[in-house]
């Protein structure tokens, strides 16, 4: 299975890479999975032109389509005035509509405050829920404080299990069979007939 994982830190080091990163390694010692990174930062200028002129440029065009073929997403935005980033939404207006129709998505984002938590369920999963994706229960959100603190990798590896588990579980979805006609269809009004009192 593909897992890809879109990364909006800006920063190098960046917190939102480092939580991308344990993110993506707790499913893949859940499932095997094949990992792409995806870093939004060294798209900005592709993403820019593509609001311009209607066309991606070569990089851009290979991280949409990774993650229109993926099989579940890690996404993880820095939070900037209480919601993901412009860069992150960016990315996100230029994908095709329906690309992430079905997908199991994992969200999480950094920030220096725990107020900024619920970034997570006013902005990043009503914009994957408008998506279509299926995002999974729990989200993932590291203040700069949770790091080296407990809870934290509690929450990562609970949001892994659900994002694997989800993965295999759609990835081993089917089309199902056409039913044949096992009975003859008869008419409505051939029933209400049979149930007229006989006069």
């Amino acid at each position: 299975m593909k897992l890809v994982v879109v990364s909006a830190g800006l920063s190098v080091p960046s917190s939102t890479r480092l939580l991308a990163d344990r993110l993506a390694q707790a499913v893949g010692a859940r499932t095997p999975v094949d990992t792409e990174i995806v870093e939004l930062r060294d798209l900005a200028v592709e993403i820019a032109h593509h609001f311009t002129n209607g066309f991606p440029g070569r990089t851009l065009a290979a991280a949409l389509d990774a993650v229109a073929a993926a099989d579940g997403l890690v996404v993880v935005t820095p939070v900037f005035s209480a919601s993901y980033s412009g860069l992150f939404k960016s990315f996100f207006d230029v994908l095709d509509p329906d690309a992430l129709t079905g997908k199991p998505v994992l969200i999480a984002a950094t920030g220096g405050s725990a107020r900024h938590s619920l970034v997570l369920e006013h902005a990043l999963r009503p914009l994957f829920a408008y998506l279509r994706a299926v995002v999974v229960p729990t989200a993932v959100y590291a203040a700069s404080e949770d790091w080296g603190a407990e809870g934290l990798p509690e929450r990562i590896e609970r949001a892994a299990g659900e994002l694997a588990a989800l993965m295999g579980g759609l990835s081993a979805v089917r089309e199902p069979e056409p039913v044949k006609d096992a009975f003859d269809v008869v008419p409505f009004a051939e029933q209400l007939a049979a149930l007229r009192p006989a006069g």
